[in-house]
């Protein structure tokens, strides 16, 4: 039985990929909640590049698993049923077209989000303007790709993937912080499929929770 250590800030989209997933999975763990933007974290210990999520396999000499991609993509090699990944080569390489898309929707807006608490003066509007631009064409294309599942509960072949749970972890995100967006209403079937998805028990369970940051970021 593993004797693991998942290291998550509660908002992050990219560790609640990595909590649904061992959920799915079945495989147990231990959630440690950080701010890894205080001074306080212990994530240079795990990870050199101070990001989370980190998972520490405690029985295993505490080795650390970092980078959310990684993470996920070394779960589904060691630990492939049940698989979170279509069978054949192109649904897998949709997949993770679709991760690629929404995490890029978050790293934009994670960007935005710490450029709006510069101080007065400092602030890029050209800057952010871009970042939300990058974010509502990521969301266009999710939004399309919704479209093309033709109202199926799941995007890739009627079963859960690595893509659902991507777009499930980023658009939780963006509800949390970014509540005035209008991309609910601006793609309805988007909405609703977000809708559906969070109610499954892996992903309601791990909805996201604001963190206050002490430290000064920006």
């Amino acid at each position: 039985m593993a004797n693991w250590t998942l290291i998550s800030a509660s908002p992050s989209p990219y560790a609640r990929k990595v909590r649904i997933a061992l959920q799915e999975k079945n495989l147990p763990f231990t959630l440690q909640v950080e701010v890894p933007w205080d001074s306080t974290t212990k994530t240079p210990q795990y990870n050199p590049l101070e990001k989370l999520p980190v998972l520490l396999l405690n029985d295993e000499a505490n080795i650390a698993i970092y980078e959310s991609h990684y993470i996920m993509e070394w779960l589904e090699a060691k630990y492939p049923s049940p698989s979170l990944m279509p069978p054949d080569l192109d649904g897998k390489l949709f997949a993770k077209k679709v991760e690629v898309i929404a995490d890029g929707i978050c790293d934009a807006l994670v960007l935005a989000f710490f450029e709006k608490k510069r101080e007065e003066g400092m602030r890029s509007e050209a800057w952010t303007e871009r970042q939300m631009r990058k974010a509502d064409g990521g969301l266009a294309a999710l939004a399309t790709f919704v479209e093309q599942a033709g109202g199926s509960e799941f995007l890739i072949g009627g079963k859960l993937t690595l893509a659902d749970i991507a777009i499930g972890a980023v658009l939780g995100w963006l509800s949390l912080r970014w509540p005035d967006h209008q991309w609910k209403t601006k793609h309805p079937r988007l909405n609703e499929y977000f809708e559906r998805l969070d109610q499954r028990p892996t992903f309601a369970n791990t909805r996201p929770s604001a963190q206050t940051i002490t430290d000064k970021v920006v």
